[in-house]
């Protein structure tokens, strides 16, 4: 092992660790934004117990996800300096728009969103939500931006050994990024429906067993304090379960669309996703090994069953004549693993919410074993969005951006070993560490529930909201 090898670890569990929280932070924010319109809108409390309760989990997935972003941009110029050399002119004014524009725009809202509560009239309160939340999607539309131009580079032009930018429009409307941003987006969308259901139906089980007696653990006078099942946790569940269906229906309708991309684009990931090891006209798709649906994965590249695919070893040894000498296939196992975790555990999740929304139709109360079948909706989302980010990043490979850069001419050259190890050793203590704190912090916030209202909800009544609405964590921010 080499300094390249453990730079690419570093990056690559970094990168993970800080992918668990952006797809929360952009769902959630959403729907907590959501719940805060309805209670504008009817004056329902139990509307706003919801908005302020998902809202501490909000900012505290939100707190951790900007901590572990900033590590991101030091490898750049620690670890990856070739790179930084190389991307820079171009990657600079997508990241500059993204942190000068979007960024801002997010924690500026944010903040007022945060102290607001008992200071700024409930109309513009609302739309510090709803203004912060465009700012979270916008970051990551910027952010997508650069990541496609890796995987499909436009605008550019290659002068003295760097690329430099010649049409910012093209690598802001790269189609590959157009195809790419409404997925991730819609996969952040199953995520938070995803952990509301699992928080909803751990709740509405908790209360049902401290009303009945059921669980010492949780007293009956706090139990009695909040709206159960039927005015609060059924209608936070049902509106996951909404919008996890409708984001997984977008979902699959842009994963198509990545498919076809990736088959023009990237034959190669498609190839090791599929396991093909040569080109062929109507290719079959292998849900595992050993079982093919015959002309599945042609359709799916090309909208055409006979459509011809090229394989592993026939693009390799095109590559090596384009390229020079050199291994440009990916780790194929990881990839074509990866791809199947993601599409099951994908549609486990949606299928988990088409069967919720089947069980509570008209009303009806939600079945203690479908609430306690909930919490798989917490990790299977989560599992499918990192095994499709393992998929996009390590089914690139050896290319850090397609066709132009290879991963081992990125790496820093005065970068030794035992630099990166000592980095990636801090790292994993720090975000072990860090992981720990955030699981603590939601447990106790899940297993304590919303706090009680003191004075009237009335959103379109004057005064404060509440003296404790203004404890929504205001020092997560910081």
């Amino acid at each position: 092992m080499d300094a390249l090898d453990l730079a690419r670890w570093q990056f690559g569990v970094t990168t993970v660790y800080h992918f668990l929280f952006v797809p929360l932070t952009i769902g959630l924010g959403v729907f907590v934004a959501g719940l805060q319109t309805a209670w504008h809108r009817t004056g329902k409390e139990h509307y706003l117990r919801l908005t302020r309760f998902f809202g501490k989990l909000f900012l505290i997935n939100f707190a951790m996800g900007v901590v572990t972003g900033i590590v991101q941009e030091f490898q750049f110029g620690m670890n990856w300096s070739e790179y930084s050399t190389f991307v820079g002119d171009v990657f600079g004014a997508p990241l500059a728009l993204e942190a000068l524009l979007a960024f801002f725009l997010e924690s500026t809202f944010l903040g007022l969103w945060i102290f607001g509560w008992d200071r700024l009239p409930k109309r513009v309160h609302l739309a510090c939500i709803w203004a912060a939340v465009l700012g979270s999607n916008i970051s990551a539309y910027f952010i997508l931006a650069a990541n496609a131009w890796m995987k499909h580079p436009v605008g550019y032009q290659v002068v003295d050994g760097r690329a430099r930018m010649t049409d910012l429009w093209a690598v802001l409307t790269n189609p590959t990024a157009l195809a790419q941003v409404p997925h991730v987006v819609a996969a952040a969308f199953v995520v938070a429906g995803g952990f509301v259901i699992a928080v909803s139906g751990y709740r509405i089980t908790r209360e049902r067993r401290a009303a009945t007696g059921g669980d010492a653990a949780v007293p009956v006078a706090r139990a009695a304090r909040v709206p159960g099942d039927p005015a609060m946790w059924r209608g936070a569940l049902r509106g996951a379960l909404v919008m996890t269906a409708i984001a997984g229906a977008v979902l699959a309708g842009t994963g198509d669309a990545s498919a076809r991309y990736m088959g023009e684009q990237q034959p190669m990931k498609l190839a090791a996703a599929e396991g093909l090891r040569h080109d062929t006209a109507g290719a079959p798709f292998s849900p595992v090994p050993g079982i093919e649906v015959p002309n599945l994965l042609s359709l799916l590249a090309a909208h055409d069953p006979g459509a011809r695919v090229q394989g592993v070893e026939d693009i390799q040894r095109r590559y090596q004549a384009e390229f020079g000498p050199a291994d440009y296939r990916p780790n194929i196992p990881v990839v074509y693993w990866s791809f199947r975790v993601m599409i099951v555990f994908g549609l486990s999740t949606v299928g988990l919410s088409l069967l919720g929304l089947w069980l509570t139709r008209r009303r009806r109360p939600v079945p203690a074993w479908f609430a306690r079948a909930g919490l798989l909706a917490l990790p299977l989302p989560t599992l499918a969005v990192i095994a499709g980010w393992l998929l996009s990043e390590i089914g690139r490979q050896p290319w850090t951006v397609q066709g132009e850069l290879l991963t081992a001419a990125s790496v820093s050259p005065g970068v030794s070993l035992g630099e990166v190890a000592a980095s990636l050793a801090v790292f994993t203590v720090l975000y072990g560490a860090l992981a720990i704190a955030e699981a603590r912090l939601l447990v106790r916030h899940v297993k304590a529930g919303p706090d009680p209202l003191t004075v009237s909800p009335d959103p379109r009544g004057p005064g404060d909201v509440d003296a404790e609405a203004a404890r929504l964590t205001p020092t997560l921010m910081y």
